[in-house]
């Protein structure tokens, strides 16, 4: 890899890291950015996912304030992606890609769906609460969200990209919590998810180790200054930035 490759790959890093603690979606950036440089794209896709845990981990540190809000959803969070990535890393290398290319579209472009109609369902089924509990916002994650949340890991594991969209919608849905917060735990989310998935692959995939070296040297500076930046958005503008990047992500799959 000559000197210009190389910047190339450490930019990539550097807007991986930004996306991944904004609106989610860094695997669009960085894995594009590796196949054009000829890399094979199960060896691009396996030291994607090792070079940006370094982003993810920075950015979780720039979210400590609100991760600490919610102490026992964070623990909840990483736990359940934790699971679910060890599943989605052993299908990676168990399965032809052919098979992720086919759905994985439909899955990010419904995700978009939910993360834009999330407001309006989220106020129905407040509005179908009874008893006691009618006005006590929901913060504990219940078995439906804690499902929805493992499968998304398990995603998170095979390969990414739109992941952060995915939980985004599944939080959004399942509990009342505020944007900046739901952007938080979707950080630490794909953390626990590219952490135990790297530490499969760095057993049993191959690895291109300058690729994850640049990717990690960029990305720990983009996942700290990401954060700094996601928990200033509006609300509104938020959800509109999620739902465009996840629909350039599944149309730029598609294509």
């Amino acid at each position: 890899m000559i000197g210009i490759e190389q910047l190339v790959v450490l930019t990539a890093g550097l807007g991986a890291g930004i996306l991944t603690t904004t609106v989610g979606v860094a695997s669009l950036l960085s894995f594009p950015v590796l196949i054009a440089l000829g890399i094979p794209p199960v060896v691009a896709n396996a030291s994607n996912t090792v070079g940006l845990v370094p982003g993810a981990l920075s950015g979780s540190f720039g979210y400590r304030a609100e991760l600490r809000d919610e102490p026992q959803v964070t623990v909840r969070v990483l736990l359940t992606c934790a699971v679910g990535a060890v599943g989605g890393a052993v299908l990676l290398l168990a399965l032809p890609s052919a098979v992720f290319e086919a759905i994985a579209p439909s899955l990010i472009l419904f995700a978009c769906l939910l993360v834009g109609v999330q407001p309006t369902v989220s106020r129905w089924v407040r509005s179908r609460r009874t008893g006691p509990e009618a006005h006590v916002p929901c913060r504990h994650m219940s078995p439906t969200t804690t499902f929805f949340a493992l499968l998304t890991g398990v995603y998170g594991g095979y390969f990414g990209a739109g992941a952060g969209v995915m939980m985004v919608a599944v939080l959004g849905l399942g509990l009342d919590l505020e944007l900046r917060v739901v952007n938080a735990l979707k950080t630490v989310a794909l953390l626990a998810a590219n952490l135990v998935a790297s530490l499969i692959f760095v057993v049993l995939a191959d690895l291109d180790w300058t690729v994850i070296g640049l990717l990690a040297a960029g990305s720990v500076v983009g996942g700290y200054l990401g954060a700094h930046i996601g928990r200033r958005l509006p609300p509104t503008l938020f959800r509109v930035l999620v739902v465009l990047a996840g629909v350039t992500a599944a149309i730029t799959m598609l294509v």
